[in-house]
């Protein structure tokens, strides 16, 4: 996640009153009866603000109402081309003119937050810019908290071939927007987390478009993690860890039949895969830094309690162990992913020191060099995988090495990993092959997965002299 920059010029600049009209035009389309007329009408709106707002030589920031107008295509555009061009306007605008940024004051990174700022969410008193006027009407299609949580719970079920077209670009246009709703929690996200490593101002998370959504009692957190897992869970058997990129509008225009349309659709669930993933880590990272900012006592009784993710995610993979195998093959970050193993271990492997609500240290948690000396032995070995099962035990462990295999190649944030990890790849290696044997001693016909065999492969190369 890239830190946002100050915008090119500032948003104070609105276009012009002509492209203002064509906006209203779009937001009030009701004197236009033919179909294609009003698809041509909102290309042209499209093609218009872009001119204005980016490929001017002298741009200008959008105004709220012409946001609101590209915003609104991509919601009703009933076109799979008309949604991917507004969703490419909208990053590209969010990325020319973003509403949370960072300027260099005095040798530090302070944060700047354009607050009157058009919002694809409402939330608060802020959220919403006077332009408004106070007309109810004019932001009924912006996301509350409880519509954020009902457009994942919307997409939770598989669209499939016998699926009209319209069904099939509803699906697709509710993956591209649930794409741009994470990305705009994120370009919020990632500059005040710069912002706070240099304070420790939980203040600048309190604020933030995260914090204040979850937060919200119009969403029941709980409900929305399950969901959010259950999508995780359907989009990954297609889905590939490399596509990270945005929809190719060429790529819309070509899907006319059912097959390009499906194709496009299994495309999109990869890149909804990706951003689920960001939704996640982002959450797990403010309840990390929230944990922090109550241990330092910076936190108040109007910061509201909220369960943190980990429990959620924790006790739905061990009531519902089915979801376990996929959802560590869709997780992929492997301090996160580490995390949720090691905690997961901790349920059986003996409770830690009691912390009160202001102490504690993540330093003091389980390791997996701990983790793996429980199964150093076949009595020991057997003890644990009495209370998990020992298909759930070789899962886990074999993940686990994934990412210590993984953290050796990425040097982007391996320290706090490495720490978890606790010992020296060999070392690992060598506890972990002695693991997966005294785990064959406990169940001689236990059945090991191909995953697992590879990790089991990968070990023995790395202790070998």
């Amino acid at each position: 996640m890239a830190s946002s920059r100050a915008p090119t010029c500032t948003p104070a600049a609105a276009a012009d009153g002509g492209i203002e009209e064509n906006a209203m035009a779009i937001l009030d389309p009701s004197g236009i009866k033919d179909s294609r007329d009003l698809h041509e009408d909102r290309a042209a709106f499209l093609e218009a603000v872009r001119s204005a707002c980016l490929a001017a030589n002298n741009p200008s920031a959008p105004s709220w109402r012409m946001y609101d107008g590209v915003f609104q295509v991509l919601q009703n555009s009933s076109s799979l081309e008309l949604a991917v061009a507004s969703f490419h306007l909208l990053m590209e605008l969010g990325k020319r003119y973003p509403r949370t940024y960072l300027t260099d004051s005095g040798g530090h990174q302070s944060l700047v937050v354009a607050k009157e700022s058009w919002l694809p969410f409402l939330i608060g008193n802020g959220s919403v810019s006077n332009e408004i006027g106070g007309n109810a009407r004019s932001s009924d299609h912006l996301f509350d908290p409880s519509r954020f949580s009902f457009l994942i719970e919307a997409m939770v079920g598989p669209t499939n071939a016998t699926d009209d077209d319209k069904n099939e670009i509803k699906a697709i246009e509710n993956m591209i927007l649930f794409q741009y709703l994470v990305n705009t929690l994120e370009t919020d996200f990632v500059p005040r987390h710069i912002a706070y490593k240099e304070s420790l101002d939980w203040v600048i998370f309190r604020e933030s478009l995260l914090n204040m959504l979850l937060g919200s009692r119009k969403l029941v957190f709980k409900s929305f993690v399950k969901n959010c897992m259950l999508l995780l869970n359907q989009y990954h058997p297609e889905a590939k860890d490399a596509v990270e990129g945005v929809p190719s509008e060429e790529a819309a225009k070509s899907a006319s039949d059912l097959d390009s349309s499906l194709s496009y659709l299994s495309l999109e669930s990869e890149r909804t895969l990706v951003s689920l993933r960001k939704l996640f880590v982002m959450v797990m990272e403010l309840d990390l830094i929230k944990k922090e900012a109550d241990t330092l006592g910076l936190t108040s009784r109007a910061d509201g309690v909220r369960n943190p993710i980990m429990e959620i995610i924790l006790d739905e993979l061990t009531y519902n162990i089915s979801y376990l195998s996929s959802f560590l093959l869709a997780f992929v970050e492997g301090k996160w992913k580490l995390e949720i193993i090691l905690q997961y271990f901790s349920k059986y492997c003996g409770k830690g020191p009691v912390r009160t609500r202001r102490s504690g240290n993540s330093q003091e948690d389980l390791k997996l060099e701990s983790v793996l000396s429980f199964f150093l032995t076949a009595t020991s070995a057997k003890a644990i995988v009495k209370k998990m099962g020992t298909e759930v035990g070789q899962l886990l462990l074999a993940h686990a090495y994934q990412v210590c295999l993984s953290v050796q190649n990425d040097t982007s944030d391996s320290t706090a990993t490495t720490n978890k990890i606790g010992a020296s790849l060999k070392e690992i290696s060598c506890n972990f092959i002695y693991a997966f044997q005294n785990l064959r001693k406990v169940e001689p016909n236990i059945q090991i997965s191909p995953f697992e065999k590879e990790a089991l492969f990968t070990a023995a190369t790395l202790t070998r002299d």
